[in-house]
């Protein structure tokens, strides 16, 4: 007989947390499952703790539709531009010029309001707003062009070119102006761009819009089953295809019953339209704003770059680029004019951004769109972006933004000065861009 007795074992109590580790682990399952980009899910929350976080730290309310309004309006030409900014940094280049560039579209624009169309066209022209439109569009492109051509076929590195450029654009903005502010702007140019009550689509319009978005992920996500069942490739559940759409449902109701509807016009602004039409109707709730005209522009923007990024063969291109510029070129890609039209394209975006800085100023001052390099650049880092190249998504920029007008917002809520946001802007750039290095050397 064997002097070892066997004895059965009481099963090993779970370590402490190890339930909630495992419960953890299981929503991030299911999250997964979704295909969601965990990052983008984690900027989304990253936001939302801003937001609450400053809400907290100060005994006024913060989270109020006026004050969500602005920070999403003041997010949007930082946010047009780093779309633009995402597809340079892929493919291994940047921009640090895109303040200077936004400072002479502004410019431009407001000398052609202020000295040229007085003299020609005349004081609030119809045509006006559009001429300077172009003329600030024409501009962001032209200085693109020539950032990308020194780029790509002259051969300067793209930190030299843009470096110089934002001495020499900022120059020009100063010559441009004499040294003075240049004010105001077209009364239609002001109202189409600036956002504001009078500058919004109304709260029926906001409604259709939500009504649409939701249309669009459903009809995206039937599309994209179809694809993949045609190639077979693994299919995502279905109930996480329901989830998704419902989700963005709760996201777009929530937005326009609770930001975007739920502000109402002054009562002044309603006393000055009644007098100018005595048949306006005011509801008994009031006249909701809707979502503000710079904010449909950087949801605009967003699509047409993302398309371009995912759809077409300029996409593929860049993306082809920032993986292995050498294996590109032997594929086949012209390297060179990719990386050129790249810098157009930004440089468009900066007229864009332009445009609605000068309607928001009503004019150009001296250091309009300084400090957007910073901005930008964080933006799209802080989104996905990877300064290795080949890496980067347009929506990653679109949410990098809002989380740095909401440090920017919040703390001059708080009542913080620019020196420590920049100190806090700094801060959060390199622990960014440490951490993406980290991760990639761990992946290896």
């Amino acid at each position: 007989m064997s002097d070892t007795a066997t004895t059965s074992e009481a099963p090993a109590a779970p370590a402490r947390g190890a339930g909630v580790r495992v419960g953890l682990g299981w929503v991030m399952d299911r999250v997964r499952e979704t295909e969601i980009d965990l990052r983008l899910f984690g900027m989304v929350i990253a936001l939302a703790v801003i937001l609450v976080g400053i809400e907290l730290a100060d005994n006024k309310p913060f989270l109020q539709p006026v004050n969500l309004l602005n920070l999403a309006v003041q997010a949007a030409p930082v946010a047009i531009i780093a779309c633009g900014m995402v597809l340079v940094i892929v493919t291994r280049q940047i921009d640090i010029s895109v303040g200077s560039v936004v400072g002479v579209v502004s410019m431009t624009i407001a000398i052609l309001f202020f000295r040229v169309f007085p003299g020609t066209i005349g004081v609030d022209s119809p045509f006006g707003w559009a001429i300077a439109l172009a003329a600030g569009l024409g501009v962001g492109a032209l200085i693109g062009a020539l950032n990308g051509y020194l780029i790509a076929y002259v051969g300067i590195p793209s930190f030299i070119v843009t470096l110089g450029g934002l001495a020499a654009w900022r120059g020009l903005v100063f010559i441009i102006a004499g040294g003075s502010t240049i004010a105001p702007d077209d009364k239609f140019f002001v109202l189409l761009f600036a956002g504001g009550p009078l500058g919004s689509i109304g709260g029926i319009a906001s409604w259709v819009v939500a009504a649409l978005a939701v249309v669009a992920v459903g009809v995206g996500l039937i599309n994209s089953r179809r694809q993949r069942r045609r190639f077979g490739f693994p299919l995502r559940p279905r109930w996480a295809e329901v989830a998704i759409v419902a989700a963005s449902a709760i996201f777009a109701i929530g937005f326009v019953a609770f930001v975007f509807n739920a502000y109402k016009w002054p009562q002044g602004l309603v006393d000055n339209k009644l007098a100018q039409d005595p048949t306006f109707v005011v509801p008994p709730g009031g006249v909701e704003s809707g979502i503000p005209n710079p904010i449909l522009l950087m949801i605009g923007v967003m699509l047409v770059v993302t398309f371009m990024a995912r759809r077409l063969r300029f996409g593929r291109a860049i993306y082809a680029i920032g993986g292995n510029p050498d294996a590109a070129e032997l594929a086949g890609i012209n390297t060179r004019w990719t990386v050129m039209k790249t810098f157009i394209l930004l440089g468009l975006l900066c007229g864009i951004a332009g445009a609605i800085a000068s309607a928001r100023l009503n004019g150009a001052s001296l250091d309009i769109g300084q400090g957007y390099e910073l901005l930008v650049i964080a933006a799209a880092v802080i989104g996905g972006t990877s300064f290795a190249g080949g890496i980067g998504t347009v929506p990653g920029a679109i949410l990098g933004a809002l989380v740095m007008q909401a440090l920017s917002y919040g703390m001059s809520y708080l009542g913080y000065s620019t020196p420590y946001q920049n100190i806090v802007f700094g801060i959060v750039l390199i622990s960014i861009v440490g951490f993406d290095s980290w991760n990639r050397r761990r992946a290896r």
